[in-house]
């Protein structure tokens, strides 16, 4: 078997652009011009690209140089040639304004949006890939280098601390909520009017049908810690793995829904829904900023931070 030294080409990409110049402007004269080299040093790299090709390329007919009927399938593969070096010479740069960001749903959807035109307007050239899933998901392809950073509204796992670096980004605030005159708060005489809100105890909201994301999202972790440890008998009717769908669905007046403050803010504000406030639960909670320990901090991968620090 032939190790890669064996089978490395002889052919040089100086000869291939000596030739291509050649077979463009019909003379060695005008290559060397073009290529800012002697006339000697260009009738020289094309003798040897002949040489290490075992044909002729042109014929000489006097100081003229005619293409051979071999020269053109070859200038169609050098120009590939040289088309794809000039690619690799330029990956780097590439590479320099390229970021992958993950994000969880929340912030995906409704907060990383300003922070990337932002991020646009300080690198319109910017090549950025997303990729938004729950906490756990991106978690996960933190993990496996396959995004370079990412916006999650779960603390990280002990397990995840591994090979990733966390740094609390933001402070975002949970909110229950229900329909405007639902059927479930109907019976209930808290309504507060100077808040605009529901006040319920805890034995209250237990007997009350919930919506929570699904386990692994960083809300229902959130809630599992903060919320439904105080409701060990509530009834989680649903969960769902979108948060538009818990926002409609409790439009639809099937149930109460917990989401980031940020989701259903639009609805709080015209009245469609109503705040519930709870008694001695505090839904406030950390969002993360999160990156693998061993993945490389490019200048874009700082100016992101420097924008999402900076709001």
């Amino acid at each position: 078997m032939q190790t890669i030294a064996q089978t490395l080409p002889k052919i040089t990409l100086k000869q291939l652009a000596v030739f291509v110049s050649i077979y463009q402007t019909g003379s060695t004269s005008r290559a060397s011009e073009q290529l800012h080299l002697s006339q000697s040093a260009v009738s020289s790299a094309l003798s040897e690209l002949e040489s290490r090709m075992q044909m002729p390329l042109f014929e000489r007919v006097g100081r003229r140089l005619n293409q051979h009927p071999n020269a053109h399938a070859v200038y169609v593969q050098a120009q590939a040639i040289l088309g794809q070096a000039v690619t690799l010479e330029h990956y780097h740069k590439h590479q320099a304004g390229q970021i992958h960001i993950g994000a969880s749903t929340t912030i995906g959807n409704y907060v990383l949006p300003p922070l990337l035109a932002k991020l646009y307007q300080v690198l319109p050239n910017a090549n950025v890939n997303m990729y938004i899933a729950n906490t756990q998901e991106v978690v996960s392809e933190i993990e496996q280098l396959n995004i370079d950073i990412a916006l999650v509204e779960g603390m990280p796992r002990p397990i995840d601390s591994k090979v990733i670096e966390k740094r609390a980004w933001r402070t975002d605030t949970l909110i229950l909520f229900a329909k405007r005159d639902s059927k479930w708060l109907a019976d209930l005489t808290a309504y507060d009017q100077g808040e605009n809100c529901y006040r319920l105890t805890i034995e209250q909201l237990a007997r009350l049908p919930l919506l929570v994301r699904e386990p692994g999202s960083g809300t229902r972790q959130i809630i599992d810690e903060q919320l439904l440890q105080h409701l060990p008998n509530a009834e989680v009717i649903m969960a769902i793995q979108q948060s538009e769908a818990i926002k409609h669905m409790v439009s639809a007046d099937i149930g109460l829904g917990c989401l980031s403050q940020h989701v259903i803010e639009t609805e709080l504000a015209c009245g469609k829904l109503v705040p519930v406030k709870v008694a001695g639960i505090d839904l406030a909670r950390s969002w993360w900023l999160v990156w693998h320990k061993a993945r490389h901090q490019s200048a874009i991968w700082q100016t992101f931070i420097d924008i999402i620090q900076a709001n």
